[in-house]
């Protein structure tokens, strides 16, 4: 079992001069001011339309994201109903076959990397292959019952579980059902540039979940990058 941490991928062509001239071009029609616009003009004018609250301006542009996150964040994800999604399916994937990835839950302190169970000695191991791996806590301590290593024991039955009924004949869509929520899976997002701003409002304040604010505040530390004049007051 491997267990990793959320990361972000930007599939859009992310030219942030070029996104912030076609709202500009967009915009001017509303004001019939298509003669102002210069090479220079589109950072104001989109400035202009935002503190205007302009924002419809916004919805001329679309960005795609791909995310790797935990499946708990991803049901929250696609409650954002102005968007189109794709999404890993576990009703086709075999994870027998591929291997079971988990996300780390953002109030853990936990390494990346391969974990398994030494069975005779009811050890939890981590490494990064079998040579190298290091027993991290034994069942007698008194540790073994804390949250963190009653999660790993958990994803780790979970994926033994899981193999053991695919190894019995089931499909992938009947073994799913003892996957848990911090199973790995892969969404590509597509929303125009005002959701994404209506998103990251929701999804990084601090009453959102700490694990959606990590993929949220991911995403928006992209896009500052790039669009700044659009998202650095969020």
């Amino acid at each position: 079992m491997r267990i990793i941490k959320p990361s972000v991928e930007i599939l859009s062509n992310f030219n942030g001069k070029e996104i912030l001239k076609m709202i500009e071009k967009c915009g001017r029609v509303c004001y019939k001011s298509e003669d102002k616009i210069t090479e220079n003009s589109a950072e104001k004018f989109v400035q202009m339309l935002i503190n205007r609250n302009h924002l419809a301006m916004l919805e001329h542009y679309n960005l795609t994201v791909k995310v790797i996150c935990d499946r708990g964040v991803t049901h929250e994800i696609v409650r954002h109903r102005i968007a189109s999604y794709a999404q890993e399916s576990t009703r086709y994937v075999d994870y027998n076959k591929r291997g079971m990835e988990f996300i780390i839950p953002s109030h853990f302190d936990l390494n990346t990397g391969i974990y398994d169970f030494g069975y005779a000695n009811e050890h939890i191991y981590f490494g990064e292959s079998s040579d190298s791996q290091q027993p991290i806590t034994n069942c007698n301590q008194k540790d073994w019952g804390t949250s963190k290593i009653l999660w790993l024991r958990h994803m780790l039955w979970s994926e033994k579980t899981y193999n053991t009924m695919i190894n019995q004949g089931q499909k992938p869509q009947e073994a799913r059902s003892v996957l848990p929520n911090s199973l790995k899976t892969e969404i590509v997002i597509t929303m125009n540039l005002r959701e994404w701003l209506h998103f990251f409002k929701l999804r990084t304040d601090k009453a959102a979940h700490p694990d959606m604010q990590v993929v949220a505040k991911l995403i928006l530390e992209e896009f500052r990058k790039t669009i700044s004049v659009i998202f650095d007051n969020i």
